[in-house]
């Protein structure tokens, strides 16, 4: 372990220089070796014209930052329970992304897995990481809300014995967690349109995360939140427009995985969806247009995710993605400030 355990706020800066330095460092080997193969992003057909140029730019830059993250994990903080879970949770999630993204780039397609094999990876993987916070880290199933209101979902809970050892099984809270770490994952996954967006925000989000498991005392998870804002920082660095490299899939559901992981671990399930909030008006703005036009035939927005409705009002990539580093820095402030509304 490097670093100095009895200055917490000295070990998470640490992690967000050191995740932000390894990721910078290894991502231009990264690109060279995707471009030596010919690895590139698959563009939809459909998005912005102006966004055609981007084709065959490398992609799977995710692959750097987890590796940037787990190595910085391992070199400042502990491996609890808590860490551990959250540590997994990121790396299968990226896996399954890993598989989407290698699948589009094998078919040439913007496409990779098929909606319904990217939900069956992702109730899985909410599924036994729900199961292992309540019976192995000791995790509760209460959510909790600004002003001391909470409400249990582990009402309906149904208890198992496997090899003599009792394992709780709370479905109301299951079903919460899944639609937290898919709704997360995909809402992130969505982000991911512009260069620079989806790094930029979690970047922020990530950083109000670590403040939050600071607060609780859980040094490790503020380390592995801080870590995951330093490999944005050093990723950033080669996204930034025009972009060198993009996180792909094996990215954007890691990160969005990571942040349910930590909200439910450090419970702020609520206040991690305020938190993030630039993330969920970007799935809304999805939904919102789908429902509409199935409905009536009309579209609410320009063009869906809503980064690109800008666009198509004429602000330039760089100016969106800065204001919405801005819009997610505002949520994430006012997700903080809720936290400590909670009873």
């Amino acid at each position: 372990m490097i670093g100095n355990p009895a200055y917490p706020s000295y070990q998470v800066f640490l992690a967000v220089a050191v995740a932000a330095l390894i990721t910078a460092v290894a991502m231009p080997f990264f690109i060279r070796m995707m471009r030596k193969d010919g690895i590139g992003q698959q563009i939809r057909a459909d998005g912005p014209e102006s966004h055609l140029v981007k084709q065959g730019t490398p992609t799977m830059g995710g692959v750097v930052m987890l590796v940037a993250v787990v190595v910085t994990v391992a070199l400042i903080a502990k491996w609890t329970p808590d860490l551990i879970l959250a540590v997994l949770a990121m790396l299968v999630t990226g896996s399954l992304g890993l598989l989407d993204d290698i699948e589009s780039v094998a078919h040439k397609r913007s496409l990779g897995l098929t909606p319904s094999q990217k939900m069956v990876g992702l109730i899985t993987i909410s599924v036994v990481f729900c199961l292992a916070a309540v019976n192995w880290a000791g995790i509760d199933a209460v959510v909790r809300f600004p002003g001391g209101l909470a409400i249990d979902l582990g009402v309906l809970t149904t208890t198992f014995t496997v090899g003599g050892a009792s394992i709780a099984v709370p479905w109301l809270y299951i079903f919460f967690v899944f639609l937290l770490m898919a709704g997360l994952s995909n809402a992130v996954n969505l982000t991911d349109g512009l260069d620079g967006l989806a790094g930029g925000c979690t970047m922020v989000v990530m950083a109000f995360m670590a403040m939050v498991a600071l607060s609780c005392d859980d040094i490790d998870l503020a380390i592995f939140a801080a870590s995951i804002a330093g490999a944005c920082v050093g990723f950033i660095w080669h996204n930034c427009n025009p972009a060198s490299i993009f996180m792909g899939d094996t990215g954007s559901l890691a990160l969005g995985a990571a942040l349910a992981a930590l909200a439910v671990l450090t419970k702020t399930e609520f206040t991690s969806l305020i938190m993030g909030g630039l993330f969920v008006c970007e799935a809304l703005s999805v939904i919102i247009q789908v429902v509409s036009f199935k409905t009536t035939g009309k579209r609410v927005f320009l063009m869906s995710p809503i980064h690109h409705h800008f666009e198509k009002l004429g602000w330039a990539e760089t100016k969106v993605v800065t204001r919405f580093w801005i819009v997610s820095a505002v949520f994430a402030a006012v997700g903080f400030a809720l936290y400590f509304q909670l009873g």
